[in-house]
């Protein structure tokens, strides 16, 4: 497959690779079974794509429980964090909305919900703001900065170099191999970016 592939199905813990090795939270996950990954894949990792994958008869609120109900926690339990985690994307008023009833970037919120609701050691973000207007985008890459502010470790798969600009670090990759790894020199803050759009286009908000 494509490096971009690779590299998330390496991270995701969905493949092992094929030298070195890859340590999560201080523990050797390469040389676990399929079943310790999957494991991992539940608990551990937050996944967020450009296509949101939600369920589409099914609540926000709901939706972001969902990885809850595969590690047997009592429902009561489940829909209490989902409203914490929904109230921490901004969406807690619309909880009992389907899919179809929100915009792109409320779905990606509940998207980031869902990832969040494990209380994982690390995101991965497919091309997050792919289905999304600029605008959006950046409304979705606030989101992550605050959650990286708070000590959550976000890592991001964009082909866009101004969506990179958010993030304090750059892997690039080519035909699946790293060829830099540098800290960002001048990272975009999303919020400033907003403002400043407001600002230039305050009729378009």
């Amino acid at each position: 497959g494509s490096g971009k592939s690779t590299f998330m199905n390496l991270l995701g813990c969905l493949d092992t690779p094929t030298a070195g090795n890859y340590l999560l939270e201080g523990s050797e996950v390469s040389s676990l079974s399929p079943d310790e990954r999957a494991h991992i894949r539940n608990q551990r990792i937050g996944f967020v794509f450009q296509s949101f994958n939600l369920l589409a008869r099914t609540s926000a609120l709901e939706n972001v429980a969902l990885p809850l109900r595969y590690s047997n926690t009592p429902r009561k339990k489940r829909l209490k964090r989902a409203e914490e985690v929904l109230s921490m994307v901004g969406l807690s008023d619309r909880a009992d909305h389907h899919p179809s009833q929100l915009s792109g970037g409320e779905q990606q919120r509940v998207a980031i919900g869902r990832s969040l609701v494990c209380q994982p050691a690390i995101i991965l973000a497919d091309e997050p703001t792919g289905a999304l207007d600029t605008r959006t985008g950046i409304e979705v890459m606030s989101i992550f900065q605050d959650l990286n502010a708070q000590g959550m470790t976000v890592v991001i798969v964009t082909h866009e170099p101004e969506i990179a600009a958010f993030a304090r670090r750059r892997l690039m990759f080519r035909d699946g191999s790293l060829v830099t790894d540098k800290a960002n020199g001048k990272i975009s803050d999303a919020k400033s970016v907003l403002a400043d759009l407001h600002k230039a286009l305050p009729d378009h908000f």
